[in-house]
């Protein structure tokens, strides 16, 4: 038996201060609100995921991208961010763009990173549609 068809997909993210990071989730991304119980909460996190979010005392955010969104249109997406006070991440020597985004040498792919309330880093990508079309080269 596979899980996949019936399941519903789960990123997790540990913050901190609970109610900052689920007003940063709610009015920065747009995130709904699904449920919460004393641990923590689950929000809506695009076609047929979520995000439980729960607060870990003491906790510290690592570098690498918790959570990302695969979007239509990257620049768009960073603009929004941006209108909304949200300062992307630049990495010294990653050859990123006045707006933050990085673009795979072949073009396929365009990637940008921002953090959260809490400081785990979150991302934006926008897939080549060779890549979407075709999936990954073999």
């Amino acid at each position: 038996m596979s899980i996949t068809p019936s399941a519903t997909p789960v990123a997790f993210v540990q913050v901190v201060d609970r109610a900052r990071a689920l007003a940063f989730y709610q009015d920065i991304p747009g995130l709904t609100l699904k449920s919460s119980d004393g641990f923590g909460d689950f929000l809506q996190f695009g076609a047929g995921a979520e995000i439980r979010m729960t607060a870990l005392p003491g906790w510290k955010p690592g570098t690498h991208p918790v959570v990302g969104w695969n979007v239509p249109d990257i620049v768009a997406a960073v603009q929004a961010l941006k209108a909304k006070g949200v300062v992307m991440t630049i990495y010294e020597g990653m050859g990123q763009d006045a707006l933050g985004i990085w673009t795979a040498p072949d073009g396929a792919a365009k990637v940008a990173f921002f953090p959260d309330s809490e400081g785990n880093m979150l991302s934006l990508a926008q897939a080549g549609q060779d890549l979407v079309r075709n999936g990954p080269p073999a």
